[in-house]
């Protein structure tokens, strides 16, 4: 509803809106459901991963369901207006895509697993939308820590990207950039934990129902 172009297009550095130095809300201190801070800093031996899949409502919920994660946040990412309010990134107006940002155990969970569930989740060829939902906010998109994570990408994004094609899809649009200079700004308090309060909430989530392999190893070909 709040989409100003018919056909959604990533605004410039020029067109993006300002934004602010400080946020206009206040986010909460702990996660609803694993009861940890949302805010870092985190403590020592966590990772952190960032994954935008459509709406962060129904993504949120699939990271912390998973056994190794310490807390997730729900926030927006990739674009270049500073502290946005939710109106504004439905816009098309900032850059920003809708993320989920992963603290984890890398003893109990790897960084492949959690990619598995990012692949198998969505839909990555979509482009500027997932399902119904249709805009610059919804794209797919995963955002690098580390070397490490970002050759894990580059791995699974080839294997799934075999699997996809034999079974008929198109190209993985899946944005991949490091997340050094990429800020995840927190989302207002009513989309933390969204589903966790409202349980027959919307959830816009839905995958291609391909498998993606999980080793990960290199594709061939």
């Amino acid at each position: 509803m709040f989409l100003h172009r018919r056909t959604p297009q990533l605004p410039t550095p020029e067109e993006a809106l300002r934004g602010r130095p400080t946020p206009e809300f206040t986010v909460p201190s702990r996660h609803t459901v694993l009861g940890n801070p949302l805010l870092g800093p985190y403590p020592d031996g966590l990772e952190v991963a960032d994954f935008a899949l459509g709406c962060f409502w129904g993504a949120e919920r699939k990271f912390w369901q998973m056994d190794g994660v310490w807390t997730t946040l729900a926030g927006y990412q990739g674009g270049y207006t500073e502290n946005p309010s939710y109106e504004e990134v439905c816009s098309g107006l900032t850059g920003h895509t809708e993320a989920v940002r992963v603290v984890f155990d890398p003893k109990i969970v790897r960084y492949s697993e959690l990619l598995k569930v990012f692949w198998e989740s969505h839909d990555p060829t979509q482009g500027f939308r997932q399902g119904n939902d249709v805009g610059t906010q919804y794209r797919s998109a995963i955002y690098t820590h580390s070397p490490e994570q970002e050759a894990a990408v580059a791995a699974s994004r080839k294997a799934y990207q075999k699997v996809l094609t034999a079974s008929g899809h198109g190209e993985i649009t899946t944005e991949i950039l490091p997340a050094e200079g990429r800020t995840l700004w927190p989302a207002e308090a009513y989309h933390q934990q969204y589903l966790d309060k409202n349980p027959a909430g919307y959830c816009g989530i839905g995958g291609t129902g391909v498998s993606c392999p999980i080793g990960v190893a290199p594709a061939d070909g």
